[in-house]
This record gives structure tokens, sequence and C-alpha cells, in this order.
């Protein structure tokens, strides 16, 4: 199963971008550690990026990218039936 990643700002990281994922693109972005049958063990680096060794490997298994300017201006379902 392929899905959506991004990288999007988290309210526990002070703001710092972390990896981001959707199974489909009407779903709401959830933080990596979030899929837990996804996600592969950080990388032990020093201020590295949270999520880049699971992003490698979503990517390799045919996972889209989405720019993270878009991610947040993609209204979900949710979203829409408000308006």
């Amino acid at each position: 199963m392929t899905g959506q990643m991004c990288w999007l700002a988290s309210f526990s990281t002070n703001g710092e971008k972390i990896l981001h994922l959707r199974l489909q693109p009407h779903e709401p972005w959830k933080p990596y550690t979030a899929f837990t049958n996804h996600k592969v063990p950080d990388y032990v680096i020093p201020k590295g990026s949270k999520g880049w060794a699971t992003f490698q490997h979503l990517f390799r298994a045919g996972w889209e990218v989405i720019p993270s300017d878009q991610a947040r201006s993609i209204p979900t379902l949710a979203t829409a039936a408000v308006k």
C-alpha cells in the first residue's frame, strides 16, 4: 500500500518539521510515529530530521511526496464539509 508524505511542523517539536503521513488524499496528516506499521527507527544523528529513515524507506516503496506548502492548503473532507 502506498500513501503520501510531507514535512510539517509539529506542536511537540517547537515548530521543527517532522515527517507526516496519510494513506489516502482525503485523510488528515498525522506524524509518522502514529503509523507503527510503516515507520522505521530513526537514525541516531544529533539534530537529525525526525522521520528521515522512514521517508527513505517509504520513498523507495513508491509513496508520493507532497510539498509542505501544498499539504497545508489541501482541504480534507472534514474541512470541506464545515464550509
